[in-house]
């Protein structure tokens, strides 16, 4: 890709940057894919008015400048926010997933991803070296909330089972656009929807059968909190049954426009999701484990936002 640098017109300003990359690099003879160019941002190479832009649903804005440099270094590995194991024995380890950090690298040279740093963190607290970790399912980069890993190829090999099978409790916290109904939303996911994002397919013979049970818990002044429970556990299921239902998350850049319900224009810093209960049996000892998490901090300052709207804040 050229490393020429671009100011963001009209037709690209609110858009992602990973779309607003690729609109870019389209005119080019070797016009990179989706993945080419998310890897592109996730591993620093992309500037945004002179900073390295990390997140590819970063908004960009008319005005601002973009450029590619493929020499810059990678971003230099964080460290885990103080309190992110909830849970910890030699078969499994239970975490609060902070935003902004991928479960898993999603390129090569990533270096920053969950299981990397706590895999770090757990060498150092036993002084030993590092193992890695299994992994058994993922959320979303801004996503937060509850997660799982393996320490052993037999833990990773049976909670994988218990997840094939559904029989891992799974809750969701979702604030969502418009008055929302509770509902089951099932459908079949497929990768590519031609524009490079995951999305439904009416075939019954293409993608994978995907079910979201969906329960109203709070009305909001154009909005709603609902409690999401997955049967299966697709990647972006959840962001994506809302997205198609009219009902996106707030904070939402990729599976549904913001702005479409009257009230829903507050603003944002993520998705709106949070995993607030995992529950499991315990691969070695087939006990069962129950895990609850709070509200993080910045989903219960929009929520209280809304709520601030409207003088009853029952449903």
């Amino acid at each position: 890709m050229a490393a020429d640098e671009h100011e963001i017109d009209q037709s690209l300003a609110g858009q992602a940057l990973d779309r607003a990359l690729r609109s870019l690099s389209a005119r080019s003879a070797a016009a990179p894919s989706w993945n080419q160019v998310r890897r592109l941002i996730q591993t620093g190479k992309v500037f945004v008015d002179g900073e390295p832009v990390t997140d590819p649903l970063f908004v960009v804005q008319r005005g601002q400048r973009l450029k590619v440099v493929m020499h810059a270094p990678a971003p230099r590995p964080r460290r885990l926010p103080e309190g992110t194991i909830v849970y910890l024995d030699a078969h499994v380890v239970v975490v609060e997933k902070p935003a902004g950090v991928s479960s898993v690298p999603f390129a090569e040279d990533e270096r920053d991803a969950l299981n990397q740093l706590l895999e770090l963190e757990l060498a150092q607290k036993s002084g030993g070296r590092r193992a890695p970790l299994g992994i058994v399912h993922r959320l979303d980069r801004d996503t937060t909330g509850l997660l799982v890993f393996a320490r052993t190829l037999s833990a990773k090999r049976e909670l994988k089972n218990q997840f094939r099978h559904h029989h891992v409790e799974r809750r969701y916290w979702a604030l969502v656009e418009g008055q929302m109904e509770s509902t089951t939303i099932t459908s079949r996911l497929i990768t590519d929807r031609g524009d490079g994002r995951r999305g439904s397919v009416e075939s019954s013979t293409l993608g994978r059968e995907a079910t979201t049970h969906v329960k109203v818990l709070e009305r909001l002044p154009g909005a709603t909190l609902v409690e999401c429970r997955l049967e299966t556990g697709r990647t972006h299921q959840i962001r994506i049954h809302l997205g198609e239902k009219g009902h996106a998350l707030l904070g939402e850049r990729v599976y549904g426009a913001r702005g479409r319900h009257p009230g829903s224009e507050l603003a944002a810093p993520r998705v709106m999701l949070h995993a607030f209960e995992l529950g499991f049996i315990h691969p070695a000892t087939e006990k069962p484990l129950h895990f609850e998490s709070k509200m993080p901090a910045d989903m219960l300052r929009v929520l209280e936002e809304l709520r601030k709207r409207r003088p009853d804040r029952r449903l």
